[in-house]
């Protein structure tokens, strides 16, 4: 079962990363075009001259785009598929597309949603090179805490379970993890290389399209997976009933 999940998951990541390219071409392209060219207005205006692109801006937002993207959903898939045969069975009286839509959310609120209060994207005309390691070191440890504490509070959840109805249990986990996930956002130092002459909508739109691109993965992986895997199981059902009645059939 955990390499035919595994496989499926990589399937259903690979139609997500094509939606999230195709969203990401026609929602968020438009606002970095607008960063790249306040830098290039700002080189101008400084007495700058630019050098030449060792890949042009074409490549960049087709090519180069389209490969991350789906790159990230083939990676991400894989292993949503193997946390899902993992989880099946384990949450309560949950199905599989169940199963799927809660582990798709709780992968997009850890992975993604808590780092982005701390650490929002930036367009590619924004931030400091020389910093580029302590921001990328950052941003990962604010995603390795965000996992590790929603790892934590499902289990919470479980244990609580055994002893009190499923909506205490889920308030309780819940609140636990607002609460710790509060303290990290205001413990872990922040970062803002953001020039302040850059307009203000360029920025928020393209966070927000950031933001939505995720989203967009995350969505498919849980309705495509859930769909895929409750759809092999009932005809795995139909086969089994069906050869259930030709053995009757046959004494």
């Amino acid at each position: 079962m955990t390499r035919t999940y595994l496989v499926r998951g990589m399937i259903v990541g690979l139609i997500a990363g094509l939606f999230a390219f195709l969203f990401a071409k026609v929602v968020g392209e438009r606002w970095v075009g607008q960063a790249i060219a306040f830098e290039s207005a700002q080189d101008k205006a400084a007495g700058m001259t630019g050098g030449h692109e060792l890949v042009s801006r074409t490549v960049q937002n087709t090519v180069g785009l389209g490969t991350g993207v789906l790159v990230f959903g083939v990676t991400i898939g894989g292993l949503f598929g193997l946390i899902c045969a993992i989880a099946q069975g384990r949450v309560g009286r949950l199905g599989v597309r169940g199963t799927a839509l809660l582990i798709a959310s709780l992968g997009f609120v850890s992975v993604c949603l808590v780092p982005f209060l701390k650490y929002p994207p930036n367009p590619p005309a924004i931030g400091n090179p020389d910093t580029i390691g302590h921001r990328t070191a950052l941003y990962f440890i604010m995603i390795a805490a965000s996992i590790l504490l929603t790892v934590l509070c499902v289990a919470l959840a479980r244990r609580l379970s055994a002893h009190h109805d499923a909506w205490f249990s889920v308030l309780v986990a819940l609140g636990v993890f607002v609460v710790v996930a509060s303290a990290f956002l205001i413990v872990l130092p922040g970062v803002n290389e953001v020039p302040k002459d850059f307009p203000a909508v360029t920025l928020y739109r393209f966070r927000l399209a950031s933001l939505g691109i995720n989203l967009v993965i995350w969505t498919t992986l849980g309705l495509g997976f859930g769909w895929l895997t409750q759809r092999q199981l009932t005809a795995a059902r139909r086969t089994a009933q069906a050869g259930d009645v030709r053995g009757a059939m046959s004494v």
